[in-house]
């Protein structure tokens, strides 16, 4: 084979192993954001702040 035809077989199975990986992120991209608000959530629960349990608008009325 050729360099250029070897050159040509690289670049397509570039292409296609980058369109692969791009069909897999939006494919699981609500499981992936699905994910992220759930881990927000728990390190907002487990580091928040103790002053979170307050209405501050009650407060200071």
């Amino acid at each position: 084979m050729s360099k250029t035809a070897q050159m040509v077989m690289k670049i397509v199975g570039a292409s296609l192993a980058l369109a692969a990986v791009v069909c897999l992120l939006i494919g699981g991209w609500h499981d992936l954001s699905v994910g992220c608000c759930g881990l927000k959530k728990s390190l907002a629960r487990k580091f928040g702040s103790e002053y979170d349990d307050y209405n501050d608008e009650e407060l200071y009325k």
